[in-house]
């Protein structure tokens, strides 16, 4: 997601919206744009967006976290006062205006006398001294929380709906580190899992920051996935759509049975009220069973001879009813 790009404005709704409200927009949205419905080039990414800003806004403590600081709230260390985020950012901005006024003037370098932060710290620019005090005097820095880092968690639709422990190697500038991470049941895709303590090594004997980990949940040969809610293809006889059973249909959480009503045609949904992933912040998903009636590729001489008759003596014809 764009670094301006607001929360509230990816679903759609108001900064006083209800949880309901951000679910239900949620799950329009990701319908509308999940890759295997919409098959247009920006769609991805706009799921990617519509994910990442349900995962942030669904979930009360990080809802709030952002409302007091916005995009970058993940970069702030606990504790820190929102009116003085607010004066660290603008002393910023002011402080790199400055440099690029500057630069090319004073000493060999381009700066002058003008100091600098390094890539690692998260404030660059900023005048510590005049906004949290003298730790940050003659040159001398006090504790300085490490940068988050990002990575991503592939996983199988089944290994997202189960959730459980999971041991994963991820490369680093020292070599190969393995995390034991708790995966949630019910992850979905562009969740963010937190490690706390995982990211970039603190400053001065600041603590260390977070590693996200990015759920990306891969395609899965019979589930398709929209938001929560899992749809499958349900194979199903001729004579079974005719005159209605009750067949079993696989899931994510295994084997369930499915009322197929009389007279059902291909394409219609059947659903299994949650059935589908599950929310451990409200109500799971549904499970929907698409009908699609097979014929045999090869008939016998009995089965030849009940089709032939019922083409005798049927009247229906699908083509006068659309």
């Amino acid at each position: 997601m764009a670094p301006d790009r607001d929360f509230y404005e990816t679903l759609g709704v108001s900064r006083t919206a209800s949880a309901e409200e951000i679910q239900r927009a949620y799950r329009k949205l990701a319908r509308q744009f999940h890759p295997d419905v919409n098959k247009d080039p920006g769609a991805e990414e706009r799921f990617k967006e519509v994910s990442e800003a349900y995962d942030v806004l669904s979930d009360p403590e990080t809802r709030r976290k952002y409302d007091q600081f916005g995009p970058n709230f993940r970069q702030v260390p606990e504790g820190v006062d929102p009116d003085t985020w607010a004066a660290a950012q603008q002393g910023g901005r002011a402080a790199q205006g400055g440099q690029r006024a500057r630069a090319g003037q004073g000493a060999p370098g381009g700066f002058g006398e003008w100091t600098t932060f390094g890539e690692g710290d998260a404030f660059g620019g900023i005048d510590f001294e005049d906004l949290f005090g003298g730790a940050f005097r003659s040159g001398r820095r006090g504790p300085m929380r490490g940068a988050d880092q990002e990575a991503e968690l592939p996983l199988t639709v089944e290994e997202a709906f189960h959730g459980g422990r999971r041991t994963i190697t991820l490369p680093g500038p020292a070599g190969p580190r393995s995390y034991d991470v708790n995966i949630p049941a019910g992850v979905t895709d562009g969740q963010r899992i937190r490690l706390a303590g995982q990211g970039s090594q603190g400053g001065a004997g600041g603590a260390a920051g977070d590693l996200y980990l990015i759920v990306r949940i891969a395609p899965h040969p019979r589930f398709r996935l929209e938001g929560r809610d899992v749809y499958v293809d349900l194979p199903v006889t001729p004579w079974e759509a005719a005159l209605g059973a009750k067949v079993p249909v696989d899931g994510p959480g295994g084997e369930a049975k499915v009322s197929v009503p009389a007279g059902s045609s291909s394409g219609r949904r059947l659903r299994l009220r949650g059935r589908g992933m599950p929310n451990p912040k409200g109500a799971p998903g549904d499970l929907y069973a698409v009908a699609k009636i097979m014929v045999p590729k090869r008939l016998n001489k009995r089965e030849r001879e009940l089709f032939e008759e019922l083409g005798r003596v049927s009247d229906f014809d699908p083509r006068q009813q659309q």
